[in-house]
């Protein structure tokens, strides 16, 4: 037993010494290529057997052929090791800087072309995650530039809209300030009407300003879709007679939602005057809701003849318009893009679809509890 601690001990003392230089070793290069420190872990592992291998060897005096034998076969196996350490190591460091050119060129041009070489499992992850990120980058671009040019249609739409009522505006103004003007009542009663076109279009700027800004604060209450809708509708019947336009929605069953009461109203207020503007005279606009599983699906229902196919999936977006014969003449291209922002506010999601003779704008709110 005491031969045997002996040997462990002289073991211990060679290979020890072995790793410590190695340690040492391995923290000044660790700055080094990937391929030093593999070598550097091999010729500790293969030192380390030597040195214990040697130790016991001389320990246990061993005749000059023995340890000349036991040297040449770790020597042999420490060359083997060593090779294959470098083999590994230069792989492994081809690997990488197959996988940093890739990256570089992920920088340059914003695509990840992953390296179509096998590498080891730990690179291969790395490369894959680099792929999603290039692919969430590439679609986070593609709205950003989306959003840019619904921005740059905007304001341009904005200009031209606003330039006609102020250019009306200054005119009317000129003509009652030069005497000119034959019906000054007359041109006092349209300043006030484009006055209040100008401040609608203003506030619908504000409003979807907070939407995209994420600072819409809601106030959420429990109230029956009864109630909203009636609320709308007395808000939009005057418009409705105007148009020649029949509103239907008296049927609407008393289901209770969790809202904040102005901004749904609001957003029923905008479809249903979208809705009474786009619908021939003798049309008939419907407004009705029905509970869907946990959501309550909030309809209205037009005339307006449909919309093209190809426009459905841009209708919510700011700033469009549609064909002229559907664009109203004070319209912006807000009130639908309020409608979404709002309504997803709340949980929620706004969806339109073609139906025999016209169009049918659905939104689905989550439904109050219990």
């Amino acid at each position: 037993m005491r031969d045997l601690l002996l040997i462990a001990l002289y073991a211990l003392l060679g290979a020890g010494a072995a790793g410590l230089l190695g340690a040492a070793a391995l923290r000044m290069l660790r700055r080094r290529s990937v391929a030093v420190s593999l070598a550097i872990v091999a010729a500790v592992a293969v030192t380390a057997m030597l040195a214990g291998t040697l130790t016991v060897a001389w320990a246990m005096f061993l005749s000059s052929h023995d340890l000349a034998v036991v040297t040449m076969v770790v020597a042999t196996a420490a060359a083997v090791s060593m090779a294959t350490a470098l083999l590994l190591g230069r792989q492994v460091v081809r690997r990488c800087r197959e996988l940093v050119a890739a990256a570089r060129g992920f920088g340059e041009e914003g695509t990840f072309a992953a390296p179509v070489i096998p590498a080891p499992a730990e690179l291969t992850a790395l490369s894959r995650e680099l792929a999603l990120t290039s692919e969430r980058l590439a679609a986070s671009r593609e709205r950003e530039r989306a959003l840019e040019a619904s921005r740059r249609e905007l304001v341009a739409w904005i200009s031209h809209d606003l330039r006609t009522p102020l250019a009306g505006l200054r005119a009317m103004s000129e003509a009652l300030e030069d005497g000119m003007a034959a019906d000054p009542a007359r041109y006092h009663r349209q300043i006030r009407t484009e006055v209040d076109r100008l401040n609608s279009m203003v506030g619908d700027l504000f409003e979807l300003s907070r939407i995209h800004a994420g600072a819409l604060s809601l106030t959420l209450t429990r109230m029956s879709l009864h109630d909203l809708v009636g609320d709308a509708l007395a808000g939009t019947d005057a418009l409705a007679r105007e148009h020649g336009v029949r509103l239907v929605g008296d049927g609407v069953a008393s289901l209770p939602v969790e809202v904040d009461g102005k901004e749904m109203t609001r957003v029923l207020s905008n479809l249903l005057v979208n809705a009474i503007r786009h619908t021939p005279a003798d049309g008939t606009v419907a407004i009705a809701a029905e509970r869907r599983a946990d959501s309550v699906v909030l309809s209205v229902t037009d005339a307006c003849g449909g919309i093209p196919e190809d426009d459905l999936p841009r209708v919510f977006d700011t700033g469009w318009r549609g064909t002229p014969a559907r664009t109203p003449p004070s319209g912006a291209g807000l009130g639908l893009a309020i409608v979404r922002g709002i309504v997803e506010a709340h949980a929620g999601h706004a969806h339109v679809r073609n139906v025999s003779g016209g169009c049918r704008f659905e939104l689905t709110l989550p439904a109050a509890a219990g």
